[in-house]
């Protein structure tokens, strides 16, 4: 395809699809992460004191397929195409929908069966729940290889690459918005005692309603975009890793998804540890991912705000609240970070894979790698939590985050003459 064909094509209803199901990829990552606070009370009320560690592997779990997927998705869009490679994605998420369910069941008809470590013990449903929520994520990750740069190279008139991303990525935040309220509104329906047997109906529904988008994309034109693949089994001559700002990048993703998700998810535990708060939990993890909703729609209005100077203005400001709330022992300044959070998603995205040409897909699948911090800053962070006894000095892993997004807005996203590609 010509770059003149590429130009003709109406990618409207293309750049839609992809917007509704980048919605799919925040709500699944956020209800996943909201399973950690009832999983305590359901499967982990007898393992001691590691229990804030054990939940929070629910999320580490989730986020390890990324580096582990990322790679299998771009050659999945080289050698399939973005639309095929997508219905393959909805699939695997079907099957992790359907071990969570399995989990369930396991726990329901094993009356709790346990392995035991020392003075505590384990169910056999929290490992295979564990397995499900890497396969869920291993799905949600060859969604984004996909979604991401179809966003971003996707011509729509009168848009720029980051505003699209914007616009996607709000998509993503009424997603994260909802999915708090979804399960502590009607899964669980604001029970103080939280049993498994709710889940069972819901993951019904996930798989029945993951298997209905997959037919209909199937259905769907989605072309593919012109030079951001290797196509034809074309043999990239340059290592991904030799662009300096793709290969930083990774690194900003990484840093940047593990900050999210520390506030994001950990914000909802410190509350719950702190008698003044605990009553507030779950109304503050809703609005953290409601101010990242916010904040992307005003993102995407910004279409003459370059990615770099929008990066460099939200990692400042971010950093300066999670200080606030340090020092003033405020957890509403915690929550006010997800405004600024929004928008350094499809800011680094962009930035990391400007210039990359056919390497795009390859440059894409590299960032998925990133996203890993999603699962190991969090964890991180819980351990702390555990050997501390506070989640008080847990949030410095934060303000160090906000200081790389930084640095790498300033200096490690400016591409190298040597890494600039002709299109």
């Amino acid at each position: 395809m010509t770059n003149n064909q590429q130009t003709q094509i109406n990618y409207t209803g293309p750049f839609i699809t992809m917007v509704f199901l980048f919605f799919i990829v925040g709500f699944l990552t956020v209800v996943n992460q909201q399973f950690q606070s009832p999983l305590q009370s359901a499967l982990l009320s007898n393992v001691g004191g590691i229990q804030n560690t054990l939940a929070v592997m629910v999320t580490f779990a989730w986020f390890l397929s990324y580096p582990l997927t990322g790679g299998i998705g771009a050659r999945l869009v080289n050698k399939h195409g973005y639309k095929n490679t997508m219905v393959r994605a909805l699939m695997v998420v079907a099957a992790g929908c359907a071990i969570f369910e399995a989990s369930v069941l396991l726990q329901k008809y094993s009356n709790g069966t346990s392995i035991v470590f020392g003075e505590s013990s384990i169910p056999y449903a929290y490992f295979l729940f564990l397995i499900g929520a890497y396969v869920v994520g291993a799905g949600v990750t060859i969604m984004q290889v996909v979604i991401n740069p179809y966003l971003i190279a996707c011509n729509v008139k009168g848009t720029s690459d980051v505003q699209r991303q914007n616009i996607g990525g709000a998509s993503n935040s009424i997603g994260t918005t909802l999915a708090p309220f979804f399960v502590g509104g009607i899964i669980f329906g604001g029970a103080t005692v939280v049993t498994l047997d709710k889940l069972i109906i819901p993951f019904a529904a996930f798989i029945a309603v993951i298997l209905g988008v997959a037919f209909l994309i199937t259905k769907l034109k989605l072309p593919n975009i012109a030079n951001t693949t290797a196509e034809g089994g074309e043999k990239l001559e340059r290592s991904i890793w030799s662009f300096r700002h793709l290969t930083l990048g990774v690194v900003a993703i990484f840093i940047y998804v593990g900050v999210e998700v520390c506030v994001g998810a950990n914000l909802v535990m410190n509350a719950k540890a702190e008698a003044n708060w605990i009553d507030l939990a779950a109304t503050m993890g809703s609005l953290y991912w409601g101010g990242m909703l916010v904040g992307r729609l005003i993102g995407s209005a910004l279409s003459k705000v370059p990615a770099r100077m929008q990066l460099i203005v939200t990692s400042i400001a971010a950093g300066l609240l999670v200080i606030g709330a340090m020092l003033t022992d405020c957890l509403w300044l915690l929550v006010a970070v997800g405004l600024f959070h929004s928008v350094m998603w499809p800011s680094t995205f962009a930035l990391a894979v400007k210039g990359l040409g056919k390497y795009t897909s390859a440059g894409s699948g590299a960032l998925m790698i990133g996203v890993l911090g999603g699962g190991v800053l969090p964890l991180l962070q819980g351990m702390i939590a555990d050997a501390t006894g506070s989640w008080a000095a847990t949030w410095i892993i934060v303000i160090l985050g906000e200081a790389y997004l930084l640095y790498y807005a300033l200096l490690g996203s400016r591409i190298r003459k040597q890494d600039m590609i002709a299109e």
